[in-house]
């Protein structure tokens, strides 16, 4: 949902227009500093939060109590992750870092981001454990039920129909699969100041949900077990997770 009103066609085509000049330089940003690169470790905390409670119910019940540790671990297959307004992919070069049996399947409605993405993974022979492609997040060109776990961080406020988007994104996530948002928390006086005054005066044609309405985008799709945690301080960010 962007603005009120606003057209949800021209919405789009800005933001593609934003990000696709902001590409070449969009690694160097300041904004790197402040705010995407606490998400990223963020949704790494929250990934890594995921896999042990995973883990431990697979422990529970486990039809080979006897088994060493490695026969376990052979029967765990990659986790795979759809992160959702991926950018140039810095989040799934983190996540694949970790040595965490992943697959990483990133989007992008930026073209030019997507580009720089690739040329970034291929630097660092990760292309076999990650891609990327162009995409639009109201439509997924992935099946129903076909990824573990979907990262979206600080890309939510560009999208027009965010309870849509909410919708298709539990529709891809495989049962006790989890879906993972970040984006600005305006519901206090610097988050307001931050990023319904300046962040919106730059970008245009962009709305950060409020608490109550990312809780209701969550509900509405049927997600459960949702749980909600602010962090930052100038940059204040919400966190919301809900379990397919």
């Amino acid at each position: 949902m962007a603005a009120p009103g606003a057209d949800r066609a021209g919405a789009k085509a800005s933001a593609r227009r934003w990000f696709d000049s902001w590409a070449p330089s969009y690694d160097r940003s300041l904004l790197n500093f402040f705010l995407f690169r606490p998400c990223y470790v963020a949704m790494l905390q929250e990934i890594a939060a995921w896999r042990a409670e995973r883990e431990a119910a697979e422990e529970v019940g486990s039809a080979h109590p006897t088994d060493t540790a490695s026969e376990k671990g052979n029967r765990r297959q990659a986790i795979r992750i759809l992160d959702v307004g991926c950018g140039t992919a810095s989040f799934a070069k983190l996540v694949i870092g970790t040595g965490w049996p992943v697959e990483v399947v990133g989007m992008d409605y930026s073209p030019a981001m997507c580009t720089v993405a690739a040329r970034k993974l291929r630097s660092d022979g990760g292309s076999g454990s990650a891609s990327v492609f162009a995409g639009d997040s109201e439509h997924l060109p992935l099946a129903d039920g076909s990824v573990d776990l979907i990262a979206c961080a600080n890309s939510f406020h560009h999208y027009p129909r965010q309870r849509a988007v909410v919708r298709e994104m539990r529709r891809v996530l495989r049962p006790g699969g989890r879906l993972i948002l970040l984006d600005g928390f305006r519901d206090n006086a610097i988050g307001w100041f931050v990023f319904e005054v300046v962040i919106a005066r730059i970008e245009k044609d962009v709305h950060h949900a409020t608490w109550g309405e990312v809780n209701s985008f969550f509900v509405d799709a049927g997600l459960r077990n949702i749980q909600r945690r602010k962090f930052n301080f100038l940059f204040p960010v919400l966190v919301t997770t809900g379990d397919a």
